[in-house]
């Protein structure tokens, strides 16, 4: 079993570091997004520079590099840690992909897609913060921050055995914010809108 932890969390990374914010740009011949919009390679910021079929599909391959790798996983049986170990994997790969000069994106829909595998109900509810929040708020970033903060009590209410790996990875993404919750403590945090 050993053997087997240690290959699926290094497919997961090397999942994970498939850039589809880039990928996708690419095949739409829209800038790069780590140095146009915000910088940040994620759907967010596809959607500012190309509108919302390329930003529909990056958010979609985003969850499958954190879907896939933990479902493969889960049927292989590897005990609940070692598969929040496997989610941080891919997470990572998404933040520090090896394909793109290891600069990446924040890792929200990755983690997001982590988590259907082993808790759909939780994903569920997920999506449904983040809606809700964004919808009042209109910032990504503040609906991101809220949702990974209620994920670990979501966790321990609705499946308490991964309630440890949704705190990694909670605590990797609110990390990866610095930068974004820097921004909200002054009041500059930029809203979500597409540039024209």
């Amino acid at each position: 079993m050993g053997a087997i932890i240690v290959l699926a969390i290094i497919v997961a990374y090397l999942f994970g570091s498939l850039s589809s914010a880039v990928i996708i740009c690419k095949l739409f011949r829209l800038p790069d997004p780590r140095f146009n919009g915000s910088n940040n390679p994620g759907a967010t910021n596809v959607y500012r520079i190309g509108g919302k079929i390329p930003a529909l599909l990056t958010l979609t391959f985003d969850v499958l590099k954190g879907m896939l790798p933990v479902w493969g996983s889960y049927f292989l049986g590897i005990p609940p840690l070692f598969l929040g170990v496997v989610a941080v994997a891919a997470c990572l790969g998404h933040i520090f992909p090896l394909y793109f000069q290891f600069r990446g994106g924040k890792a929200v829909a990755t983690a997001l897609g982590t988590m259907f595998p082993v808790a759909w109900e939780m994903a569920l509810l997920l999506i449904a913060t983040w809606l809700l929040v964004f919808r009042v708020s209109k910032v990504s970033s503040i609906a991101a921050l809220i949702t990974v903060t209620l994920a670990p009590f979501y966790a321990y209410w609705i499946k308490p055995q991964y309630t440890v790996p949704t705190i990694m990875i909670s605590i990797l993404i609110i990390w990866r914010h610095q930068a974004n919750i820097s921004r909200l403590r002054h009041g500059n945090e930029e809203r979500t809108r597409r540039r024209s």
